[in-house]
């Protein structure tokens, strides 16, 4: 790959057929990936930067992205992971003074083959339309290949249904961050792609964090023997965890407390017996409202996922793997998608979207006190209640 020239050109090919011509953004080359809109109107060093969105080509609906640069500091991971970025007007000049360096920089260093000027508002409309489809940029040497040959390599690259990508960004060895103020206990945290925010917030609950790669065995669990398990966002298609979901159900039969995020969620309704499927165009941005059942609150929410759990939001289940008694506890007030999971029987809870949520909103980040103050009560000897905040927190 290439760095882009003011006028290097490039294209967006869609796997219906549709083409969007612009100009290079990043590095020069070809990519491939599930085209998909995010609709944040801040945040896209974050959303670079979580690894939910590997192996997408993100689409974003705001107009105007690079204005404030790239720092040290914002990055949810070590790298950039989406597999391509398409803007419409990218920012010619950085202004702020946080900024070490602009993104169009970042994304040749990470080698990230982008596109800009084009209408992302009609590429938006297209995927509302018809659903995320299979894409493809172009640009450089690869601009000047046939019509035809970009639109059979795009058809031809792998489609995100049944697709496994947490062993491509979760941690390669574990490791430990230690307990910030007072301690709690230890939290086990599967790297599914986990974010740095998460990890941050775990830590200042007084939680001594151990992240594990994600083929951790439930052997190698027990041995750690920790207080509570969470399972992190990711990338991919749930139904292709089957290993993750063994090792939840077998940290469930063990009566080990659970708490999950997005992708953690999933494989949270997969472990208890339910089914996944694939949206047609997911959500993804930072202005999702999702309900509350147990508060009655309203929550607006940052979302990135492509897969839901196909369980009814209404009324109290059984769990068809012997969990006992489950319920949706959140849902979204947009399609009514199942946004979150609370089982009943045994000490367990999960969330679709991201309480963490480090370019905001911050409405859903008492989750993070409500796990905590559930793992104090069960080393206490008393009952966990998951369904219910601190007075404090509401």
């Amino acid at each position: 790959m290439t760095d882009a020239t003011p006028t290097t050109r490039a294209v967006l090919v869609l796997e219906d057929g549709s083409r969007h011509v612009g100009r290079a953004y990043g590095a020069v080359g070809r990519t491939f990936g599930e085209t998909v809109f995010a609709t944040g109107m801040t945040g896209y060093q974050e959303t670079l930067t979580d690894p939910s969105y590997a192996g997408q080509i993100v689409v974003m609906t705001a107009p105007h992205i690079g204005n404030t640069g790239v720092n040290d500091t914002d990055p949810e991971s070590r790298r950039i992971w989406v597999s391509g970025y398409a803007v419409r007007d990218a920012s010619r000049v950085v202004s702020n003074h946080r900024a070490q360096g602009s993104l169009d920089d970042q994304l040749v260093a990470d080698g990230i083959v982008g596109i800009r000027g084009i209408d992302t508002r009609a590429v938006t409309r297209r995927l509302r339309d018809v659903g995320s489809m299979r894409g493809g940029v172009f640009s450089g040497d690869d601009f000047d290949l046939g019509d035809d040959e970009q639109l059979a390599l795009v058809r031809e690259s792998a489609d995100m249904r049944g697709l496994s990508l947490s062993s491509q960004v979760s941690t390669a060895e574990a490791y430990v961050l230690e307990a910030e103020g007072e301690p709690v206990g230890s939290v086990a945290v599967l790297d599914l792609g986990v974010k740095t925010s998460t990890l941050r917030y775990l830590a200042q609950r007084g939680f001594r964090v151990h992240v594990l790669p994600q083929d951790t065995t439930p052997e190698q669990l027990r041995e750690l023997a920790p207080d509570a398990l969470f399972f992190s966002n990711g990338p991919g298609d749930p139904a292709a965890s089957d290993d993750q979901v063994e090792l939840l159900r077998s940290a469930l039969r063990d009566g080990l407390p659970y708490f999950g995020i997005c992708f953690g969620n999933q494989l949270f309704g997969r472990a208890l017996g339910f089914d996944t499927y694939k949206l047609p165009f997911g959500h993804r941005g930072i202005n999702q409202p999702v309900l509350d059942k147990t508060t009655g609150r309203v929550e607006i929410t940052s979302q990135n996922h492509g897969f839901a759990v196909d369980a009814p939001i209404d009324g109290v289940l059984d769990s068809p793997a012997g969990f006992g008694r489950v319920e949706v506890s959140h849902f979204s007030l947009n399609d009514q998608v199942v946004e979150g999971l609370r089982a009943l029987d045994v000490p367990a809870f999960s969330v679709q979207y991201h309480p963490e949520a480090a370019a905001g909103p911050h409405d859903s980040n008492h989750l993070f006190d409500r796990f905590r103050e559930a793992v104090v009560a069960r080393k206490s000897g008393q009952p966990v209640d998951f369904g219910s905040d601190l007075e404090s927190s509401i």
